[in-house]
């Protein structure tokens, strides 16, 4: 029955996002329908309680709040503030089909609500964001809704929404260098069943690195190739979000390793899963 109830709800979320439902307003024009122009704008802050016939129109927390959250877009760029992405084009790489005009439209939203602080890099006066107080309190509520998702969703459900570049952004920032050698390490991904754009990627490892441990290439960077990793795309997401191991990937020919031994030995421990990925399913996968 969970598992019906799931599903069912999935595809009319799905249909309800076809017509256009799902999208509705900003989140502040939740907020300002009934102003005159007045008005000065008000804050969360501040206890504001005019809403317009888009919301649910209740005093309850749980509905104020998710006049809030449940705007297209919004918990997901939460998501990658707290991953620790922070400037405009990391968070466009972890969210790569939203608009560049709908991102920023976002931002700007969780700013007014005291969600997000915008401020600018002292060295090159780049605008980067950080959550405050209140942005940061949603770390166990993203954390929740993630491990819901993966124990009471059908992993088919999310096997239909496979992206290589989300994929490898992700295995980027989860990557644990630890079992890896001291010194600089190049992996190549190889993806045969995408389009020839995005079915070749470079994992950089350098723990001594000015610029940062990991480094994800589109191109050659020109190092030589430590391991080359050969795969399809869902196999991969799926060892990624736990549904396999690199040994059954291996053992069932879905995942090809050449290299060094260490490398392919040690994939599993250093390829750095989902935060999900240990969460039990409770479905059938």
């Amino acid at each position: 029955m969970a598992r019906y109830l799931v599903t069912r709800n999935m595809q009319i979320n799905h249909t309800a996002k076809l017509s256009g439902i799902v999208d509705g307003p900003g989140i502040h024009d939740l907020y300002r329908s009934r102003r005159t122009s007045g008005d000065a704008e008000a804050s969360l802050s501040r206890g504001d309680s005019l809403m317009t016939d888009w919301g649910y129109k209740q005093f309850c927390p749980v509905a104020m709040a998710s006049e809030v959250l449940g705007t297209r877009w919004t918990i997901l760029v939460i998501r990658e503030l707290l991953c620790g992405s922070h400037h405009f084009n990391d968070l466009r790489r972890g969210l790569p089909h939203i608009s560049p005009a709908l991102l920023s439209k976002r931002l700007r939203e969780l700013e007014e609500l005291g969600v997000v602080s915008r401020q600018r890099d002292p060295e090159n006066g780049n605008p980067f964001y950080r959550l405050t107080d209140a942005g940061e309190e949603l770390h166990p509520v993203v954390m929740a809704i993630g491990c819901w998702g993966q124990r009471w969703l059908e992993a088919q459900l999310s096997m239909k929404n496979l992206d290589p570049s989300l994929l490898m952004w992700d295995m980027r920032r989860n990557l644990d260098p630890d079992p890896l050698p001291s010194r600089k390490v190049t992996i190549q991904i190889l993806y045969h069943d995408v389009t020839p754009g995005q079915a070749k990627w470079w994992l950089v490892i350098d723990k001594a690195g000015a610029d940062g441990i990991v480094d994800l290439c589109r191109k050659d960077p020109g190092h030589d190739v430590d391991l080359y990793v050969a795969s399809d795309l869902r196999s991969m997401t799926a060892i990624w979000m736990g549904l396999m191991t690199v040994a059954e990937a291996i053992d069932s020919g879905k995942l090809q390793l050449t290299g060094a031994l260490q490398l392919k030995a040690s994939m599993q421990s250093w390829l750095g899963l989902s935060t999900f990925a240990s969460e039990p399913k409770q479905v059938d996968t």
